[in-house]
């Protein structure tokens, strides 16, 4: 009776707690927490953000924000701050801006203007397009980056022969702050309150492993180098962008920088996914030393994150 029992009934019950064991793996990988860093390199371009919705916060930098909403928006550069302000986006989802400081509105003349009379004032604007404003409504607060009037001013008295060309190469960006919105200042949540000076895509890691404390940050579109002799970025040749001719980007402060979150961070589990074939999916040499790094494909995304 034993020998038939054995025969007959343990392989049912051998299938059995393998089923347990592979639901008890899933359920352990379901409760892992995960944070999807997303990037701009062209590796993404087919890939359907979306299916990322309920698998884990989704962090995304500077242009994303036109094809896709994001979890939260990370942005240093001036201009695509700014762009991504005045659209209203931050009204709905949280954004961190390099320098963000909200200044109240009796302080604007004298910021902008810098101590120009009102003809002055004038005379500059007609010669000058590289102011970009939104409108003020019952704004109480502003946030200013970039040139002065007094400056564009101080160009043109050094050099008469200055062209209108050249002067719209200084430009000066103004956002007023609508109510509630959901825009912070990057420094704000740094040691200190000291801006790193990341680039946005580390910073986004940075921001992410500090306020969701995962299990597994997901790096996709972080391409850092480009399997062309052009810059590598989806949104090349758009406003506030270099052009899609220009030569690809330095990558080693990139490299470094994500180095500094693997060191800091060894308790996360970092995944670098790849497109499997071109430079952008070489190993990076100065990430060897880093255990808590795997590189994975898309097939592999796809597993672990339960897409």
């Amino acid at each position: 009776m034993m020998i038939k029992y054995f025969d007959e009934e343990w392989p049912k019950e051998e299938t059995l707690l393998k089923q347990g064991l592979d639901w008890s793996r899933q359920s352990k990988r379901e409760r892992m927490k995960k944070v999807f860093c997303i990037g701009n390199g062209n590796s993404r371009k087919d890939f359907n953000l979306e299916s990322l919705r309920g698998k884990g916060k989704i962090y995304g930098c500077n242009a994303l924000y036109r094809d896709f909403k994001p979890d939260v928006l990370i942005s240093v550069d001036n201009g695509i701050m700014h762009e991504i302000y005045q659209t209203g986006f931050a009204k709905d989802v949280e954004c961190w801006f390099r320098n963000w400081t909200k200044v109240p509105a009796s302080h604007y003349e004298m910021m902008l203007h810098a101590g120009l009379n009102i003809s002055e004032v004038e005379d500059v604007k007609k010669e000058w397009d590289g102011l970009y404003e939104n409108e003020k409504g019952n704004a109480t607060e502003f946030v200013m980056h970039g040139s002065n009037l007094q400056g564009i001013v101080n160009i043109i008295r050094r050099d008469k022969s200055r062209t209108k060309e050249h002067i719209n190469k200084s430009y000066s960006y103004v956002s007023w702050i609508y109510d509630g919105d959901k825009s912070n200042s990057i420094n704000e949540i740094c040691p200190d309150k000291r801006d790193l000076g990341w680039a946005a895509g580390a910073m986004s890691g940075y921001i992410a492993c500090k306020k969701e404390t995962p299990d597994e940050v997901y790096l996709i579109g972080h391409d850092l180098v480009s399997n062309t002799h052009q810059v590598n970025n989806l949104y090349a040749g758009t406003r506030h962008y270099v052009p899609k001719e220009q030569g690809p980007t330095p990558h080693i402060n990139w490299v470094n920088q994500w180095s500094t979150l693997f060191e800091q961070n060894k308790e996360i589990k970092f995944y670098k996914v790849n497109p499997g074939e071109g430079k952008v999916s070489d190993k990076i040499p100065e990430w060897e030393k880093y255990p808590n790094l795997s590189y994975i494909d898309y097939p592999r995304l796809a597993i672990l994150a339960g897409l």
